[in-house]
């Protein structure tokens, strides 16, 4: 690469190659490329003049210089502009500087018939843009703009032409900035930010770009880093924490033939891992485009708005129709022109829904459009399934009743015994109980034998014993739960789920099991009823004096047992049909009927797959009350896009008025109207929700339009 040093300090050195030595698709793969070099801490490439600024560490300038020298742009492949915050904020800068200077650099040097004939040939593809626009149809802001432009250069007033066509350029190129800002925040608020990885060769392990990594490649990852991709362990062990893609706080355990996902991080221990999938195609990328293109998913009040938007400029022309014909003025003619209310309508309220997502993703929620966010602000209902969504799905030992001459503790520790050898939820619970009280127990019985959604059989000192549920030991096995025990089970159980412990045919205790709600729910029910919210269901496949008490502990209004997923369907169909407006969160399959029945849907973290799938929002943390930070969120997203209906109604009104009676230009006119259209586009992009630093949950800062 040939070049000129074109600013020289310690730290930052600027090259200038030429405007001709790498096409625009290339700058990020040049930037990328001198990002490589160790000593490099930040570079930029523009392709307008072939311009590379690199910062460099301290004693590495000729390094750097040799770093350039050896650029060759056909061995680079293009990359694809990076859609960076800085990026985006660089470019409109250079974008509106060209602008600025242009329009003054022909007021001073071009003679005023070659300005006017240019100020006519601009204006001319706005009238051209403005036919096209009737040619289809269609009556909206491009119509006005080439309408105003043409008015202006009928009557050789091409000083206002100029004037105008400059502030509207100047509007169009904040917009497309304002759109690209939102959303690059967006995407970076969910993107995975790895510039290079170990790639596993033969015996040794080379650090290379990422942008070389191919799919199939072996890459080793070790403790604390964040695997970048998706992939297959092929060998090693490590506990990988998938908070990221799950919402799961444990970390879960990860061998050879696992499946990893980029954006996990390995907590402990180091895997190789084969790449299945690069950057662009995982599944945390997957996520950061359906949101990205989410405005496919408009909510009502945006398509209401762009309705609104386009029904308005008839109105427009009507005015400036009617201001001609009664003041014979045109200039103030073109005033009606200049303001329109439907390019601020427009942009305003997809920038502040695209802006409000952005912020739920900033609260681990994932919202898959708009639309959404309007049906959780309508919503007064809300139904949830109770296991694994308002508990944890992981139960507890609550209590243990001893029937025999076996104390409580030696039913717990028989029970753990038994139950250590098959690991389920329940016995999990069994032996953590055991544990916690400090029993230790010894196998002192024979081998176990498993029935399949029963329970356990053994010999217990030359004993049958046998554990499990009522039917297993009272009917499989005939043992004899008398109904003062059965009396004794229901008043102490407490609408715990009840474990039967039989030994030598005789029923020797029970230990009563519990899947306590999540330490949280009180509190995210309690706010969503604060947010308007009324009625709170609960759904549960559960006994209906387990679902009663879980009810009570909560604060729930309504509770219903022992209802199958068609049920749960029928049930939220049931409140729509009554008129409501019906949130459902649910995390099984089970769940699944229900979620695509509602008007919108939450799937817990830990979900399943097809309760994801029919979901409309996901919570990425485990935390309930994240529904009344997004209840909260939605509601206040709607009151901003009223807010600035109002605002850009009553401002352009005023402006209106001032310029029929002559008060203001045609031109600051435009510039008023263009100012304000772009002021509420900014504030519409704040966030809506105070940070948590703010040390007030759910506040809002306070909005003045």
């Amino acid at each position: 690469m040939k070049f000129q040093i074109v600013y020289d300090k310690p730290g930052r050195i600027r090259f200038r190659c030429g405007a001709y030595a790498f096409d625009k698709e290339l700058e990020t793969a040049v930037q990328k490329q001198m990002l490589e070099h160790p000593a490099v801490k930040k570079a930029e490439a523009h392709a307008e003049n072939g311009g590379i600024l690199v910062y460099y560490e301290e004693g590495a300038r000729n390094k750097v210089i040799r770093a350039v020298s050896a650029l060759d742009t056909r061995m680079l492949i293009p990359l694809g502009p990076e859609e960076s915050s800085e990026r985006i904020d660089s470019d409109f800068k250079t974008d509106l500087v060209k602008l600025v200077a242009k329009r003054y650099i022909q007021k001073a040097i071009l003679p005023a018939p070659i300005a006017n004939a240019v100020i006519l040939w601009k204006g001319l593809r706005y009238a051209w843009r403005a036919v096209k626009t009737l040619l289809n149809g269609q009556l909206n802001v491009d119509v006005l703009d080439g309408a105003s432009v043409s008015a202006c250069l009928l009557q050789r007033n091409f000083k206002i032409a100029g004037t105008i066509m400059f502030m509207l350029s100047i509007s169009s190129l904040l917009e497309d900035y304002t759109r690209a800002k939102t959303r690059a925040a967006l995407t970076d608020s969910l993107a995975i930010k790895t510039d290079k990885v170990w790639l596993v060769q033969d015996d040794t392990d080379v650090l290379i770009p990422m942008a070389d990594l191919q799919v199939g490649d072996v890459i080793r990852v070790r403790t604390g880093s964040v695997i970048p991709v998706d992939g297959t362990v092929v060998s090693g062990e490590a506990n990988i924490n998938e908070a990221s893609m799950t919402g799961e706080p444990l970390s879960v355990r990860k061998a050879e033939g696992s499946t990893v996902f980029a954006g996990t991080v390995v907590d402990e221990g180091m895997i190789a891992v084969q790449v299945d999938a690069l950057s662009g195609n995982t599944k945390i990328q997957k996520i950061i485009q359906l949101i990205d293109n989410s405005e496919n998913l408009k909510a009502g009040v945006q398509s209401r708005a762009e309705n609104l938007a386009d029904r308005i400029v008839p109105f427009s022309f009507l005015g400036f129709g009617l201001t001609l014909l009664l003041t014979r003025n045109i200039t103030k003619a073109v005033s009606i022109l200049m303001v329109d209310y439907s390019c601020a309508i427009k942009l305003s309220t997809p920038i502040s829904v695209i802006s409000a997502i952005r912020e739920a993703a900033d609260h681990d929620i994932t919202v898959k459009g708009g639309k959404y966010l309007e049906a959780f602000a309508e919503a007064d209902s809300i139904v949830f399934d109770k296991t694994g969504t308002l508990t944890n799905a992981e139960p507890v030992l609550e209590r243990v009743i001893s029937f025999s001459h076996y104390s409580e503790d030696e039913i717990l520790k028989i029970a753990a015994c038994i139950e250590e050898h098959f690991p389920h939820s329940v016995a999990r619970a069994i032996v953590k109980g055991a544990a916690e009280r400090n029993l230790n127990h010894q196998e002192e019985h024979a081998e176990v034998e498993y029935i399949v959604a029963h329970g356990i059989a053994t010999t217990l000192h030359g004993k049958r014993a046998v554990i499990g549920s009522h039917h297993f030991v009272s009917d499989d096995e005939h043992v004899v739960v008398t109904p003062e025990q059965q009396a004794e089970i229901e008043e102490k159980s407490g609408g715990c789920s009840v474990v039967y412990l039989a030994i030598g045919g005789e029923l020797s205790g029970v230990l009563c099991i519990s899947d306590p709600p999540r330490k949280e729910a009180k509190q995210a029910i309690q706010l969503l009823k604060r947010a308007g919210i009324s009625n709170i269901v609960m759904l549960t496949g559960d006994s209906q004096k387990a679902a009663e008490v879980t009810a009570e502990k909560l604060g729930i209004t309504q509770c219903f047992a022992q209802v199958l997923p068609e049920d749960k369907h029928r049930y939220v169909e049931q409140l729509k049909a009554d008129g409501h407006r019906v949130i459902m969160v649910g995390d099984g399959i089970n769940d699944a009927p229900a979620l695509a029945a509602a008007n919108v849907s939450v799937a817990m973290s830990d979900a399943s797959d097809i309760a994801r799938e029919a979901a409309d929002i996901t919570l990425r943390g485990a935390d309930l009350t994240e529904l009344a930070t997004l209840r909260t969120l939605s509601e206040k997203l709607m009151a901003r896009i009223h807010r600035n209906y109002r605002f850009i109604i009553a401002f352009n009104s005023s402006l209106l008025l001032l310029g029929l009676f002559g008060v203001i230009a045609p031109t600051t006119s435009a510039f008023l109207h263009n100012a304000s259209t772009m002021a509420i586009c900014a504030k519409s992009m704040t966030p809506v929700l105070k940070k948590p630093s703010d040390n007030k949950e759910n506040e809002t800062e306070e909005e003045t339009a």
